[in-house]
């Protein structure tokens, strides 16, 4: 909304220009120009803001006759609208993490999701030109932990009876070895291997 706009409505011309300088501000870099749903994203949360904005401004407008509950109620919009922006920042950040995250692992992991879901994203940054720092590192860390996640890897010989070795056969999941027991006992301190080895057998799990 321009000064203009906001004068009609029953501001003074310094108090206008507040708001409109900080309304400008706040819409800046609002409109992403990444991938397709992080695009879908920006134009949802903004839509949603403007709707709140012009539920506000109609209560602004309602109230031109009282300057200091006029005042007040210009300062909330300056509140709300500040969370709003750092709210809409941060489901867009996470947005950003979580494609460029697949995006890495899409070619190699075994389950994009899976694999995408142990990252940790408190731990990387996102700079002014769109690069997310310490992506790399974490994959290939996983890369060297949990290498039977990934199709170049290979799955660590189930063992019932713990340890690394074992009958590369002793997969619960397959008909010739199946046992529920040692199914749970899988799933339970291992699920990421389960999950691996279920898909082996032609199991969904």
């Amino acid at each position: 909304m321009t000064k203009e706009d906001l004068v009609k409505l029953g501001l003074d011309d310094a108090t206008a220009q507040k708001v409109a300088d900080a309304s400008t501000e706040e819409l800046k870099g609002f409109i992403p120009k990444t991938r397709f749903d992080e695009v879908n994203e920006a134009k949802k949360q903004l839509d949603e803001q403007i709707k709140e904005r012009d539920k506000q401004l109609t209560e602004l407008k309602k109230s031109t006759g009282d300057t200091v509950e006029l005042q007040k109620k210009i300062e909330e919009l300056q509140t709300a609208n500040k969370n709003a922006k750092t709210e809409y920042e941060t489901k867009l950040k996470d947005v950003q993490f979580t494609n460029a995250i697949k995006l890495a692992v899409a070619t190699d992991a075994q389950d994009v999701d899976l694999v995408a879901g142990l990252f940790d994203k408190s731990k990387l940054i996102l700079g002014d030109d769109g690069k997310i720092t310490g992506l790399d590192d974490q994959l290939k860390t996983l890369k060297e932990s949990k290498a039977f996640l990934f199709k170049q890897g290979k799955p660590p010989a189930y063992n019932p009876n713990g340890g690394d070795g074992g009958n590369p056969n002793q997969n619960p999941f397959k008909k010739e070895t199946f046992n529920l027991t040692e199914q749970g006992k899988l799933l339970k301190e291992n699920p990421a291997q389960a999950k691996v080895l279920a898909a082996e057998a032609g199991v969904t799990i």
